[in-house]
């Protein structure tokens, strides 16, 4: 196979690699409190008086189930989390309609609900700690759709006949199986797909993450999951005698820990030039026309 390997690696960057990642502004402690109370003491109001109509853990739980915000419903299910069950993930809170069935198979790590009750009323309304723990949800995400959205913009300035597409901030990804006939893994989710001028081929398919840290297993399971990723889009590319590649924007301080740097620069080795890896500094220094139209 004729190699497509960049002239610059993404492991060539590493001896000055903080130089190279993105830091994103974030919110100082404690001048959070003050937002953060006027936002999350409603909750908290709303989660004492259903701790107090509550005859049962179990059936505070299935209370929080059935409020119809859904805003309200997450926040009190992070609250429960806290006061109630530490073990249990949010995300399995949240899932309304699977309620009853949580309850089964988790109320016996339930905290009784005497024992809530006394926590609860313990604490001010509203309880600052708390609070501040909430508000640490509340932009999550959004580093990441800033990434991909100025991802877009860059992009479209530097290539501005080449179609981009994907969700620029919040919305679906984009399904593999909507670009590729006949595509082995239909569901596979995708950040971004850049055509050529016709919009005939497929010229990259693209994922982005923001890390704002990174270390241990998650190292592993990141990295993991783009290989088999890369392997599966490159081998369909293959196969069809297709020009795609695949760029994985990540970007953040989580870059610089542990073996995250190294394992990314191992990734791109791996692809014969046919994956970049590129953080947003990198995109107008080393994303190129001749990468993108070079032949398989």
């Amino acid at each position: 196979m004729k190699s497509l390997e960049p002239r610059v690696r993404f492991a060539d960057y590493k001896k000055d690699a903080h130089h190279w990642i993105t830091l994103a502004t974030g919110d100082y402690y404690p001048d959070i409190l003050v937002d953060a109370c006027l936002l999350y003491a409603p909750v908290l109001q709303m989660f004492g008086q259903l701790v107090r109509t509550s005859e049962s853990s179990e059936r505070l739980f299935m209370q929080i189930s059935e409020v119809r915000e859904s805003w309200m419903r997450v926040q009190l299910a992070r609250v429960f989390k806290r006061y109630v069950s530490p073990s249990t993930p949010v995300e399995m809170l949240r899932r309304k309609n699977q309620a009853a069935q949580i309850c089964i198979s988790y109320r016996d790590k339930f905290r009784p609900i005497h024992e809530v009750q006394e926590a609860f009323s313990s604490r001010p309304i509203p309880d600052e700690p708390l609070c501040a723990l909430l508000w640490e949800y509340k932009d999550r995400g959004k580093k990441g759709y800033d990434l991909t959205e100025r991802f877009f913009e860059l992009f479209r300035s530097r290539f501005p006949d080449y179609p981009i597409i994907g969700p620029e901030r919040a919305g679906r990804d984009t399904l593999l199986g909507t670009i590729f006939e006949e595509y082995p893994n239909p569901g596979r989710p995708v950040d971004f797909v850049i055509f050529d001028k016709n919009k005939v081929n497929v010229l990259a398919i693209g994922l982005a993450r923001y890390d704002s840290d990174r270390g241990g297993a998650q190292e592993d399971d990141r990295t993991g999951g783009y290989r088999d990723c890369a392997k599966e889009i490159l081998s369909y590319a293959t196969l069809h005698g297709l020009p795609t590649k695949v760029i994985f924007l990540n970007d953040g301080p989580g870059l610089l820990l542990g073996s995250m740097w190294n394992d990314y620069a191992r990734l791109e080795d791996e692809g014969n030039g046919r994956i970049m890896v590129i953080t947003l500094r990198m995109v107008s220094e080393r994303i190129t026309e001749t990468w993108l139209l070079e032949e398989n």
